[in-house]
């Protein structure tokens, strides 16, 4: 498996498996999750999405009762979490409102309850989950510096922000963000022409790619795409969802796509995406199929 180095002090697989569902499996086992890392890790895929919504608040916990088992998995991971979303569940029951908290104390109590959780002793990536437009930077950036600086911390990064955001909260930071995690597919092409991946691109900021297959339907729905999409994976004998991921795979933004599910045959073929080498007109055909016409 290919690996990406984000910055001087870290590297991630090349394919990341998310978590988001983790805690939606009626299999919450110790043992079922150590088989789904150790599927991950058999082919080289040693970064691990979580947040500390998903689930309602306990996916971490469920990712941490077999890191607690088995402690000796977590020196083979990277992992990423996320803060800065409050919903009425969990620890939040009782918020009056869904928003964003970007405020110093909030940061600090989502990344302590996030290692306790997970029962480890810092966490490789923290990431500010959504743009929050009550943020203040200023407090914000020194919130997340502070979280580096006494090692609960590796890295910052943020998800869901267009580039304004990624610059207001940089000027106001010590360390360099290093990624950004945004929805990108060939269900969502936006980033690729609205400004976003150009941005990170001319800085050489790696992509996280969210919902890589468009939700699944890029693997339950039918259209050109599919079409397009079935015939390319016949010729390489992989599935749809391969050749979905091997699209955002080859452009030269170095794209990290996460891939999340509960099914241990599926996560066993992940990798299956990075044996295709989609070549520039397979690449427009596609693209040009999710976009519904020519390119001008």
């Amino acid at each position: 498996m290919e690996r990406v180095k984000l910055s001087e002090k870290l590297e991630f697989s090349r394919l990341i498996y998310g978590m988001w569902r983790l805690a939606d499996d009626v299999d919450k086992s110790v043992s079922h999750v150590e088989t789904k890392i150790n599927k991950c890790l058999e082919q080289g895929i040693t970064t691990f999405d979580q947040a500390d919504i998903y689930g309602g608040y306990t996916a971490e916990a469920v990712l941490g009762q077999a890191l607690k088992k088995k402690p000796a998995l977590r020196d083979q991971m990277e992992i990423v979490t996320k803060c800065d979303i409050v919903i009425d569940a969990g620890r939040h029951s009782g918020a009056k409102v869904k928003h964003y908290d970007t405020s110093r104390e909030h940061i600090h109590a989502s990344v302590d309850a996030s290692l306790v959780e997970m029962g480890i002793e810092y966490i490789d990536l923290l990431l500010i989950h959504r743009p929050d437009p009550f943020m203040n930077h200023h407090l914000t950036g020194a919130a997340l510096d502070e979280l580096v600086a006494v090692g609960k911390v590796g890295s910052i990064g943020v998800s869901n922000f267009r580039p304004w955001d990624w610059d207001l909260l940089q000027s106001a930071m010590n360390n360099k963000l290093i990624t950004n995690q945004i929805e990108i597919s060939l269900k969502e092409l936006g980033p690729f022409t609205n400004g976003d991946l150009a941005f990170h691109q001319m800085h050489g900021h790696s992509i996280m790619a969210w919902s890589p297959l468009g939700g699944g339907d890029l693997l339950t729905g039918s259209g050109k795409t599919q079409d397009i999409l079935d015939e390319i994976a016949k010729k390489n004998q992989v599935d749809r969802a391969a050749i979905a991921v091997a699209f955002l795979l080859a452009h030269p933004a170095k794209i990290l796509p996460i891939l999340g599910t509960n099914n241990i045959d599926r996560i066993s073929s992940i990798s299956d995406a990075t044996k295709v080498e989609l070549d520039r007109q397979d690449w427009f055909r596609l693209y040009e199929a999710s976009l519904g016409q020519e390119v001008a």
